[in-house]
């Protein structure tokens, strides 16, 4: 089913019930991310895997984003049928999600519960990636920022519902949170099982309510909306030369780090961000190879879109990297710092850690809940100051509430630097996808998007191979200052975002005298 019959060449604005509705699967999605990060630590930590090594634990997520959002955004932008061209993806991923969150929290060992990290992790990522592409396919230039924030709405929504259900389960209707060694809660568990049908019920809502633009209706959007960098798109995006020689370089760097690391017998974290480099290399020398053989297929072309990304996007790119390098740290080790430096708890068994983690919990809630209602200013803010500089400010807050956690030490004034964190997460989720969606043709907002989403793992690659053995080998192993290196991170980030080119459209709703219609 198409939004429209007839072919327009600038896409109508849609209601707010339409946008409503385009984003309520996010509060899903974002159940079951909610979920992931505030209890993750968690059961690793019940199952037996020490503070340092949570960090390679995680590595599941990012690892998981960086193989599966390019492959199903490119996917996506060739799928037509019954449920549309973004559709199928949700609904599958959902159905997925749901029987891995019903798992995690019934893991046996800890290895079982990494294996299902991965597992829900892909799943998720089948169904997110989507719908990033769904807002840019389906609303215009001037709606984008709006559409995207209203995502942020959806996310903080069940980001807080995800973060404070164990809590209130444990204090409101007396569910236990502590349990013999090795056992995951039943406040954790249950929280799982509620998440994982909200979940499907609100991806669901989505599938059913929405309807998309045929690939004919798009194309007609792009002919008539191109921009400079959409019109050099289909260029080569390398020589076979530069493929080979770069490929070469990139697996010979990865290679002797990965030796390097086997001889010198380091931390084994190392591997994974070396053997990453090398298996990046032989990629180009196969696409170089299939492009000298006059071959290609899905590999050839998510590569070449890689080498061909619009100038907007590598800035993107830089700020997405230092963004996600802090929110990353701030995921794995908030639950590790409160619990050991605000708590005193010394075993993931203790009633002090229990206490802990459960408002570690609730503080998520809190930036969570930020970051819905700061979802409504950004457009706001956005329209006063730009979007890349009501961006850098939001980034700049983030980067403040990091350090203040490590600044006050009174566990009940917590909330107040989860404020700018907040502010910070809604910015992150919403702008540089608004930005992102104008510089990009629409017939490759997909892949685009996942390939953007390289640059959210990446930095979470080197969070997980690296930020363990900082730790460690700075700072005694005390979680709390990857929460101090992560609010770094973000200033960089804001200073980054300043320097962003963002694309303008050549052809915005109204240019041509076609307005559109207010579509439900």
């Amino acid at each position: 089913m198409t939004l429209q019959s007839s072919i327009l060449s600038v896409r109508p604005r849609l209601s707010p019930v339409a946008i409503v509705n385009m984003c309520v699967g996010f509060f899903g999605i974002q159940i079951g991310f909610g979920l992931q990060n505030v209890n993750t630590s968690r059961i690793f930590q019940t199952l037996g895997a020490e503070v340092d090594s949570l960090a390679i634990l995680w590595i599941a997520a990012p690892m998981t984003g960086l193989l599966i959002q390019p492959l199903i955004g490119h996917l996506s932008d060739k799928t037509w049928g019954r449920l549309g061209r973004r559709r199928p993806y949700f609904l599958f991923g959902a159905i997925l999600t749901t029987l891995a969150l019903i798992a995690m929290p019934n893991s046996p060992s800890l290895w079982f519960a990494a294996a299902m990290l991965w597992i829900m992790d892909a799943a998720i990522n089948i169904t997110m990636e989507p719908f990033r592409a769904f807002v840019g396919d389906n609303l215009n230039e001037d709606q984008r920022t709006s559409g995207y924030a209203m995502q942020s709405v959806f996310i903080g929504a069940g980001a807080v519902f995800a973060s404070v259900l164990p809590w209130v389960l444990s204090n409101v209707f007396d569910v236990a949170s502590v349990a013999p060694e090795g056992v995951v809660p039943d406040s954790v568990r249950i929280a799982f099982y509620v998440g994982a049908g909200a979940l499907l019920a609100a991806v669901l809502w989505t599938v059913v309510t929405t309807r998309e633009y045929s690939p004919e209706q798009l194309a007609a959007f792009d002919r008539a909306a191109t921009t400079t960098s959409q019109a050099d798109a289909e260029a080569p995006a390398r020589s076979i030369c530069a493929y080979l020689i770069g490929g070469l370089i990139w697996l010979v760097v990865g290679a002797i780090g990965f030796a390097g690391v086997a001889i010198a017998g380091i931390e084994k974290e190392l591997y994974v961000l070396f053997g990453g480099l090398a298996v990046f290399g032989l990629l180009q020398i196969a696409v170089g190879l299939m492009h000298r053989a006059r071959a290609s297929n899905g590999l050839s072309e998510i590569v070449d879109d890689i080498f061909r990304m619009p100038e907007t996007m590598r800035g993107l790119a830089v700020v997405q990297f230092f963004s996600w390098f802090a929110l990353f740290s701030m995921w794995i080790y908030t639950t590790p710092a409160v619990t050991a430096v605000h708590y005193g708890a010394t075993s993931p068994t203790s009633a002090a850690y229990a206490l802990g983690a459960d408002w570690v919990g609730v503080l998520m809630g809190v930036y969570n809940g930020v970051a819905a209602l700061a979802a409504f200013l950004i457009p706001v803010l956005a329209k006063r100051i730009g979007r890349r500089g009501a961006h850098a400010l939001n980034l700049c807050l983030g980067g403040l509430g990091l350090i203040g956690i490590f600044l006050i030490r009174n566990p009940a004034l917590l909330w107040m630097p989860m404020i700018g964190v907040g502010f910070a997460w809604a910015s992150i989720v919403s702008m540089p996808y608004a930005i992102l969606s104008g510089a990009v043709p629409g017939r490759k907002m997909g892949v685009y998007m996942g390939i953007f989403n390289i640059f959210i793992v990446v930095p979470q690659l080197l969070a997980a191979t690296l930020l363990g053995l900082i730790l460690k080998s700075l700072f005694d192993s005390q979680a709390i200052w990857a929460l101090v290196i992560g609010g770094i991170s973000f200033f960089i980030a804001a200073l980054a975002a300043l320097w962003v080119k963002e694309a303008i459209p050549m052809n915005r709703p109204g240019a041509d005298g076609q307005t559109g219609h207010r579509t439900n």
